[in-house]
């Protein structure tokens, strides 16, 4: 018997037991956590791609010719 033949009555026993072992309270405090870990986690690739960008455009070569128009009156 492997891993992969478990089943849904397999994963209920263990759910089951999961929940005995630690309670509802500690895994429902145990998802937010999980949760907050994801959100941070985004939060911070973004904030990283968004610094990427930055310095590009900063590091971005200038092409535009210099002209020096003068002002005629």
């Amino acid at each position: 018997m492997g891993i992969g033949n478990i089943g849904l009555p397999g994963l209920l026993l263990i759910a089951v037991v999961v929940l005995v072992l630690f309670g509802r309270g500690k895994i429902s405090s145990l998802m937010g956590e999980v949760g907050k870990g994801i959100t941070a986690f985004k939060k911070g690739v973004d904030e990283g791609k968004q610094e990427l960008e930055e310095q590009q455009a900063e590091n971005a070569k200038d092409v535009t010719p210099e002209t020096e128009e003068k002002d005629k009156v």
